[in-house]
Formats: C-alpha cells, sequence, structure tokens
C-alpha cells in the first residue's frame, strides 16, 4: 500500500487542495481531502509537498522520443517518455514505411512490450498507408502513393490487428472503402482518424458511422479551400469543427507555428474542453531550419522545409496550451489525458478514480513533472 500525501488532486474540472490518494498494487483504492481518507499503517508515503498531483498523460500521436525512433528504441524511448510523464503513449507508424518496414517495426515495439521493456505502450497508431501524397513531410519517401491494393495492405492489417487503437486515412483516396472495411473487419473497435487529407466535409462524414472520430494534428496536412473568387470554402477542418463527434488533435509547439495559438482558442471555444486532444507528433528529421525559424527549438524540418512534426514531448505541450490558451492545469490534464483515453477507449486510464490505475504525475504550476508513478510505482 501506498499514500500519496499533501497533495493537490487534479479532478476533471476542479482540485482537492491537502489531499491523500491511496494506491494498492497497481490500482487507486481512494482519493479525496486528508481529513476524509485515512492512511492505513505501514503505507509507504510519497510527500508530493502540495504539487499537482493528476493522471498520467496519453500521447496518442508520436513517432519518436528523445530524437529517436521509438520503433527502433522502444525501451530508450519508453523511459524518456516516463521521465517526461507519459504512461500511455501510441507509437505512430507512418507512410515513409513500406509493407516490410511496417510489420518490423511495430513487432519490434510489441516485443519490446511482452519482455516488459514498454511498459508505457498503450497501443499502434496507424498514420498511413494510405493518405494524400500531396501533404506531410518527407513527401518524396510516401511509397504508398500508388492504387490502394488489398494484397499490400492486408498483411499489415493483420500484423497490428491485436495493437492498433487508432487508423489514420484521406477519405478522398480511389478504392480506401474497402481499405476501411478490411481493416473494420479485421479490428472491430478500431477508431478512425482523418489524416493529410484534400477530403470535402462530406467525404470525411460518410465514415463517421464507421468509427472515424479523430482528426489527425488538426489544421495541418489538411486541404485548401478554394471555392470562387474572393469566396472561401470548406474542407476537412471545417467538417472537424462542425461535428462534435470528432477530436480534434493539436500540436502546440511553443511558437505556435503547427496552430497559432488565436486558432488553438477558436477550436477549443468551438470543439469544447471535452474534443480537443494534445499530441506530441515528434518526428526524427534533420533538415535545415529555414530563415526565420531559429528560435522554433521544438520543431523538425525536412530537407524540402516542411516542418517534420516537433521535438515535443507531452508535458512541454501541456506548458504550451496554459500559455497560449490560458486554460488552466484541469485543461490542460483533461487535454492530455481525459480526452485521449476517452477517444481510444483506454479503460481505466485518464483520470482519478477509485479503481482505475495507478497511473499519476506529480507536477508544479508551470507543468514541470516532478515524479511520475506508473501503475502504482515510482519511476
Amino acid at each position: 500500500m501506498k499514500a500519496i500525501v499533501n497533495a493537490t488532486i487534479v479532478m476533471k474540472d476542479y482540485l482537492i487542495p491537502n489531499g491523500v490518494i491511496l494506491l494498492d498494487g497497481d490500482i487507486i483504492t481512494n482519493f479525496g481531502k486528508a481529513k476524509d481518507v485515512a492512511v492505513p499503517l505501514g503505507a509507504e508515503i510519497i510527500d508530493a509537498e502540495g504539487l499537482y498531483v493528476g493522471p498520467g498523460l496519453i500521447d496518442i500521436h508520436t513517432h519518436a522520443a528523445d530524437n529517436k525512433w521509438i520503433f527502433e528504441e522502444p525501451e530508450a524511448t519508453s523511459r524518456h517518455l516516463l521521465e517526461h510523464g507519459v504512461t500511455g503513449v501510441l507509437p505512430a507508424l507512418y507512410n515513409n514505411l513500406n509493407r516490410q518496414a511496417y510489420i518490423e517495426a511495430a513487432e519490434n515495439i510489441i516485443n519490446a512490450h511482452k519482455q516488459g521493456k514498454f511498459p508505457n505502450l498503450a497501443g499502434l497508431y496507424m498514420e498511413g498507408p494510405y493518405l494524400s501524397p500531396n501533404f506531410g513531410c518527407e513527401r518524396d519517401k510516401n511509397v504508398w502513393k500508388d492504387a490502394v491494393v488489398h494484397d499490400e495492405y492486408i498483411d499489415v492489417v493483420k500484423a497490428v490487428k491485436d495493437y492498433a487503437k487508432v487508423w489514420c486515412f484521406a477519405p478522398e483516396r480511389e478504392g480506401i472503402d474497402q481499405f476501411v472495411k478490411d481493416v473494420k473487419k479485421e479490428i472491430p473497435n478500431i477508431v478512425f482518424a482523418v489524416a493529410h487529407s484534400e477530403a470535402t466535409p462530406e467525404q470525411v462524414e460518410k465514415y463517421m458511422p464507421w468509427g472515424l472520430k479523430i482528426a489527425t494534428h488538426h489544421t495541418n496536412a489538411t486541404g485548401t479551400i478554394p471555392h470562387y473568387s474572393e469566396c472561401r470554402g470548406v474542407c476537412v477542418d471545417e467538417a472537424v469543427n462542425y461535428n462534435k463527434e470528432i477530436y480534434a488533435e493539436l500540436i502546440c509547439d511553443r511558437m505556435g507555428i503547427h496552430v497559432l495559438p488565436y486558432m488553438q482558442r477558436l477550436v477549443r471555444k468551438i470543439k469544447g474542453d471535452d474534443r480537443i486532444i494534445l499530441i506530441a507528433d515528434q518526428f526524427v528529421c534533420d533538415g535545415p531550419i529555414p530563415p526565420g525559424f531559429e528560435e522554433a527549438t521544438d520543431l523538425h524540418f525536412d530537407n524540402a522545409g516542411e516542418i517534420a512534426g516537433s521535438g515535443l514531448t507531452l508535458d512541454i505541450a501541456c506548458q504550451n496550451v496554459l500559455v497560449h490558451m490560458g486554460c488552466s492545469v484541469c485543461d490542460a490534464f483533461r487535454f492530455a489525458s481525459y480526452n485521449p483515453a476517452r477517444a481510444v477507449n483506454l479503460a481505466g486510464y485518464g483520470c482519478i478514480e477509485k479503481g482505475n490505475y495507478a497511473n499519476l504525475i506529480i507536477v508544479d504550476d508551470k507543468f514541470n513533472v516532478k515524479k511520475t508513478i506508473l501503475k502504482g510505482e515510482l519511476q
């Protein structure tokens, strides 16, 4: 038995000052104000020193950590993410991998998890293979630009069927219907995401009954909106904003390059606090920094000058969103833990409740991570 004392407990909508959280093994057994929760004799005490104690962060979309590909170094990247408070992660696999590379990358991650070397793995995020060839970094390395072919993708689907939580696709791709049906057949609980897409709102909405409910890095790598001279049209972004059911992923870098701070606040106003998900989307790319972006230290660029994901971890994204949106610590935990857990159906994750996993982090008022607890164990 462990007891976290002197905690400012972060709930979804409010705080519990001078709180206590009791842990038995990997489960939260009780929590509340100190006067209401008795600490058992002999319990191991963890003193939060008045700091915030919230649910561990859940990054549903990142390719890398510490500038290393997760699929190449799962153990090292898992450890780095834990140091930054990420107790649940869905490593993202991108369309720069061919069929065999997709399968091998997934196997590396899955095997590390089975060997106990990736304890914070929560699933896989399949960013591709069938995205728009006109969007995204390293477009010259996209090996899935041509026709959607069953015999080329089905082995990938079967290789990840027990771990894939999210599958991204561009709804406008010709032949994508059969791909969606095949993925859904193999993985009935899969969550689909619209990604790297020039789709119309109608094309996006067509797949919502099939389980499309996430917008991959909202407002990034999405279609243009020409309509008529001096008349603005609509695209993927408008479809996401309009449909309440769809969660909007946001990359919140320090300078607000991926999503301008004004846009972040606008998306929050439209979508509401229950449909925003913070992601790191860290990528490994060492292209030259374009002129004018020298201070964008948490961005990466490819050799064509395109933004190539970020250098973020999710705790830093939380720090940035406190500044850009002016939100509270409760809100940051909601965007980086509660909402992602609900979006990808992670039972027992994302909030402090009796019976949930004892995945917790202790942070200060600037969201610096001081301690990480994974399933009851200090990391």
